[in-house]
């Protein structure tokens, strides 16, 4: 007699997420399979974390290597894994300094942190942190305040002050928006849960133009759009931009929690006094993980396979939205692809795909995000479009 795990699930657990009807249990490169044997095509990538997909195995050979070797010593020593992963990290950004957390979230509270402190020594007291709306920077008190969503915000007023919010991808917003209070600019290179938006190709470049008139940190949430994710090692390459702070997590792990704060040695303001760290952040087994499915995007080129499948992917959408009239848009950069319908369909569409074999991101109620892994080939593209082609034919079939 099998399990009923979501049965044991409604009974245990908080409900915090809208969970899809499927258990997981295995998982290798681009596929998972659920516990009846069920096998799918996952276009979610664990929200865009399985960048090097499921199961790699210079990934799971590390972690195995590791666990057998030291697991946790806290940042009181030197750790080997930890700093092989920082040494690989900067030597492949324009960033100087690096600390490590345990997940986004974490990274971008210490990035507000870095701020504030910036703020505190060359800015006269200054503290705010302008931001954008429809951002996502986690979901914290004050990541949750960061976010640029204020209808998500009501239940857990009073939230944290200090953070601004700006139209996306208009400069004048952020430049009306400053004053003597402003300490950094915190943006997405690309807005995932926002819904996939894309900036114009100037926009970095004149928010980088307007913090250094102003010396505001400008700070950019790479969590969703780095390593590789958008067809470059980290999303600000794509923009010929060159901000003091980014923050990684998702990806950087290839499927083990960690995340990171990277910064330029302008921002590199936190002193060795209790101002900042983490019991668990950049231990020696989630670095080792790091440490080898970085390295692997590198020396695989996993950044040019997601700018060259992600043409094709955003070619395949663009027919199937040609043939289907209901898609109201298509937008993405590399495999990080948002698919807007014009009528609230897609929870449907999104139901219908796990019948027909591939996993898609709900965005909203009008709107499915695409972020396979970077180990996508065509042939699994062409699958994974013709399994999201039956979900669509099913949802319109059964409004008629």
């Amino acid at each position: 007699m099998s399990t009923d795990w979501k049965m044991i699930e409604s009974e245990l657990y908080m409900s915090c997420v809208n969970r899809q009807q499927v258990v997981l249990v295995k998982g290798e490169g681009n596929w998972v399979w659920d516990d009846k044997g069920k096998k799918y095509l996952d276009f979610t990538s664990g929200w865009a974390v399985n960048n090097v997909g499921h199961s790699n195995e210079d990934v799971a050979s590390a972690i195995g290597l590791q666990a057998k070797t030291l697991l946790q010593t806290s940042n009181q020593f030197y750790t080997v894994p930890q700093l092989q992963l920082a040494e690989i990290l900067i030597s492949n950004s324009i960033l100087d300094r690096v600390f490590f957390s345990n997940s986004g979230a974490e990274a971008n509270e210490g990035a507000f942190k870095i701020a504030r402190k910036y703020g505190k020594i060359n800015l006269d007291g200054a503290y705010e942190i302008i931001t954008a709306k429809n951002s996502f920077h986690g979901r914290t008190l004050a990541t949750w305040a960061a976010t640029g969503k204020p209808h998500d915000e009501d239940v857990f007023q009073p939230l944290p002050s200090g953070f601004v919010h700006v139209e996306y991808n208009n400069i004048d917003s952020i430049k009306n928006s400053t004053t003597s209070k402003t300490a950094a600019v915190l943006l997405e290179p690309v807005q995932g849960e926002g819904g996939v938006n894309i900036p114009n190709d100037d926009y970095f470049h004149q928010v980088r133009e307007w913090c250094n008139e102003k010396g505001l940190l400008f700070m950019m949430d790479e969590v969703q759009t780095g390593m590789g994710r958008l067809g470059s090692l980290f999303g600000y390459e794509k923009f010929e931009a060159q901000p003091d702070v980014i923050t990684l997590a998702k990806g950087l792990g290839g499927g083990v929690p960690i995340g990171a704060i990277l910064s330029n040695e302008k921002a590199s303001v936190f002193e060795p006094k209790s101002e900042h760290g983490s019991t668990f952040g950049g231990n020696a087994l989630t670095c080792a993980a790091a440490y080898a499915s970085t390295k692997y995007i590198i020396e695989k080129k996993l950044s040019r396979n997601a700018e060259e499948m992600g043409r094709y992917l955003g070619s395949r959408l663009l027919d199937l939205k040609s043939r289907h009239p209901i898609i109201k848009d298509v937008r993405g950069m590399g495999l990080l692809w948002g698919v807007e319908f014009d009528v609230d369909v897609a929870p449907s569409i999104y139901l219908n795909c796990n019948q027909t074999g591939v996993l898609l991101g709900l965005l909203s109620t009008n709107a499915v995000r695409i972020m396979p892994c970077l180990t996508i080939n065509k042939i699994e593209i062409d699958e994974g479009i013709k399994k999201f082609e039956d979900g669509i034919n099913k949802t319109k079939k059964d409004l008629i």
